[in-house]
């Protein structure tokens, strides 16, 4: 078995939309309705939307492989590209996902490791999270991994309004 962490660049957006698209629907199918599914997926995941996001300095997006073959990808925001003001001592994990058949390796704790490891490197404080409170599987990985719930926020699926809980980590 391989594993290997990459950055994305902006030639990697059409591969960045099929692995986010597929990995939310597999994430979160099951517990919404499909309209507010298909709105989702078309605001988050259209091409010049994740072109906007990987031109950000201040968003980086990372692919996670397992024996050559992308499993999963990870996207971080500094500064201003936070959705949520949390200032530019912290790094926030916006989206850590892992395809369903890839599941079970390591490899969110591997993605959750190079966010870790890149908050470090640009000695920040901290490092948050929004996890819907519906994700169980989720939190208690985070919990797990040292995070604590500090809050919460409105996310939007659609036209319904889901409540994310705010997790955060100390990293000094």
């Amino acid at each position: 078995m391989t594993i290997s962490i990459e950055k994305c660049t902006l030639e990697d957006s059409r591969k960045l939309q099929e692995i986010g698209k597929e990995t939310f629907n597999e994430t979160f199918k099951h517990q919404n309705l499909q309209e507010n599914m298909n709105a989702y997926l078309e605001k988050a995941f259209n091409l010049r939307q994740l072109e906007k996001e990987l031109s950000n300095i201040s968003s980086q997006f990372f692919f996670v492989y397992y024996n050559d073959e992308i499993a999963g990808y990870l996207k971080i925001n500094t500064n201003d590209a936070q959705s949520e003001e949390m200032g530019n001592e912290s790094l926030e994990i916006e989206r850590i996902y892992v395809r369903k058949r890839f599941q079970k390796h390591g490899l969110g704790k591997c993605l959750l490791n190079k966010a870790i490891e890149i908050a470090v490197e640009h000695n920040k404080k901290t490092i948050w999270l929004g996890v819907w409170e519906k994700n169980e599987h989720a939190i208690s990985f985070y919990k797990k991994t040292g995070f604590v719930q500090t809050g919460a926020h409105s996310f939007y699926m659609g036209n319904e309004e889901q409540t994310d809980l705010i997790m955060t980590k100390s990293l000094i």
